[in-house]
């Protein structure tokens, strides 16, 4: 089986227009959060990308007004990873986009955008026109779980020699169709969420796009390989998760048994922790059934919100970053133990020698997904 292995990589979000950008502001302990009013549901906390930045960087892309603010996210972010593999023939690389909601801002009365850009299939041709793709991006859309999917099915398919390469995408938007289906399951917390927290009081939601090469070349430098994946759903409730981590459980145990290694080798887990009672729960309990509570351990819900379909994908480009710097970050908004089984919350950023790292996600109707990535050494 071929391996494959994960590149360059481009973040735009609150925090920054390029990945170096958002590691230095999460370094820094850097919150995309801020207060926002809105005339459906009041006063919310989000992390928004600021429609003026974002047209200031496109200025220098072509036709920007032809574009929605999801479409601009994602073609910038695109855009630098591409410009690394110039040399690379387009009909050699499968596009993929994850994404949850896509242009649901599109249904928005005044919102300037046809209503038929709101479809997912659109929103792919819109990254084919502008790319001049050969082929139409593939769509994965499930739930929170999306970017960590999307990667894996670029691992399925370079594995099996469809394609050499892939460029994967995830994005999201802060939107009033998002925000009023979370406030009413009650689950927008009123500050900066604190996942695993005692006190935590529900997620904010937070807007990015981000961008990842996974390629069969391994890298010259820092070479970080994809050892395992998986996913499973417990189909346990429509939006609650599985009170006993079962899906979960079962996509890290699938995983660990394709990279043939033991949970006790892994150095550092990415949760999904979004700072919901239930989901925060059921992490810690799948994590203690599979004999990861003394591994580090870190959310970064609290920097970016819950980005949803990028939320994956932007974690795992963070999980490689911190296998090659050997740094892990804090686990914003933190403070005591909130969840029955105890973690190991990372409470400040530090370096630390890491070789293997877990990115988990959990979402809506029960989906889970588990990645492990190892650092190659010569």
């Amino acid at each position: 089986m071929r391996k494959v292995y994960l590149e360059n990589h481009q973040i735009v979000s609150p925090l920054g227009s390029t990945s170096q950008e958002n590691i230095e502001a999460v370094t820094q302990g850097k919150s995309a959060m801020q207060s926002y009013h809105s005339p459906f549901m009041g006063d919310y906390v989000a992390g928004k990308i600021s429609e003026t930045k974002l047209q200031e960087r496109f200025k220098r892309l072509k036709n920007a007004e032809a574009y929605t603010k999801l479409e601009k996210m994602m073609i910038l972010a695109v855009a630098e990873v591409l410009q690394a593999h110039q040399e690379i023939p387009k009909e050699k690389i499968v596009f993929i986009i994850a994404t949850t909601k896509g242009n649901v801002d599109a249904l928005a009365e005044e919102n300037p955008f046809s209503k038929e850009r709101a479809k997912l299939a659109q929103l792919a041709k819109r990254l084919q026109y502008y790319f001049k793709l050969p082929e139409t991006p593939i769509v994965v859309s499930n739930a929170c779980i999306s970017g960590g999917l999307a990667v894996s099915v670029a691992k399925k398919l370079i594995q099996n020699k469809t394609y050499d390469h892939a460029v994967v995408v995830g994005g999201d938007l802060v939107s009033e169709f998002t925000l009023t289906g979370f406030n009413s399951f009650q689950a927008l917390a009123k500050g900066i969420c604190e996942p695993f927290s005692k006190d935590r009081t529900g997620i904010n939601i937070g807007e990015a796009a981000a961008a990842v090469w996974v390629t069969s070349v391994k890298p010259k430098e820092q070479a970080i390989e994809i050892i395992g994946e998986a996913t499973a759903n417990d189909a346990n409730h429509i939006s609650g998760p599985s009170r006993t981590g079962e899906g979960l459980y079962l996509s890290v145990q699938k995983a660990l048994q394709e990279a043939g290694i033991l949970a006790s080798e892994i150095d550092y887990i990415s949760a999904h922790g979004t700072a919901t009672l239930f989901n925060d729960e059921m992490e810690s309990i799948a994590f203690h059934r599979l004999g990861l509570q003394h591994t580090p351990l870190n959310s970064l819900k609290a920097y970016y919100g819950h980005t949803l379909g990028a939320s994956a994908l932007l974690e795992l480009i963070f999980s490689q970053v911190s296998l090659q710097k050997n740094k892990v970050f804090k686990s914003l908004g933190y403070k005591s133990q909130g969840t029955s089984r105890a973690l190991n919350m990372i409470t400040k950023t530090e370096h630390k020698p890491l070789q293997i790292a877990l990115k988990t996600a959990s979402g809506f109707g029960g989906c889970n997904f588990a990645m492990l990535l190892k650092k190659e050494t010569e």
